[in-house]
């Protein structure tokens, strides 16, 4: 959880709040965060947007976005982390969406593919990675630490 630790510290250092938007990991990147004392100082609303239409009606995704790059894509995930800052008010926000397995994939991501969107004062960047022959649990628990050792470098770069 030491990743988490600095993320939090990090955050509040900068006087930060973060909203992540999760499809394949389930909430378990806002799990990590509020695991961490003192979350409540940079976190106070996040969202599990499972579906093509939850992503649409919570943070906005336009569907337009998911029918031309898939629900697994770096445009898809901006979307997402955009949508998530947006509605919670915070000032970062992360979005994940992948197929962790062990079935899924689509015409654009196969299986293990995640992509992640970081909304960071409405500066944008984006990351897609393979982690290929995984469980579904390991490719969900590489996906958020990924997305939060990418945060933190986004933040300590700023």
């Amino acid at each position: 959880m030491e990743r988490f630790e600095k993320l939090v510290r990090v955050l509040s250092e900068q006087g930060l709040t973060v909203s992540a938007a999760e499809s394949c990991t389930g909430g378990a990147f806002a799990a990590s965060v509020v695991s961490v004392a003192d979350a409540s100082r940079v976190l106070s609303l996040s969202f599990v947007t499972y579906s093509e239409e939850a992503k649409q009606r919570a943070v906005g995704v336009p569907a337009e976005t998911i029918a031309e790059y898939g629900v697994v894509s770096e445009e898809t995930a901006a979307a997402m982390a955009l949508g998530a800052a947006k509605t919670a008010g915070a000032d970062a926000g992360v979005g994940i969406t992948g197929f962790a397995g062990p079935g899924g994939g689509d015409r654009f991501a196969g299986v293990g593919t995640v992509c992640f969107g970081f909304a960071v004062q409405g500066r944008v960047q984006t990351a897609r990675r393979v982690f290929g022959q995984m469980s579904r649990n390991e490719v969900r628990a590489a996906a958020v630490a990924f997305a939060c050792d990418e945060l933190l470098r986004i933040l300590e770069d700023r």
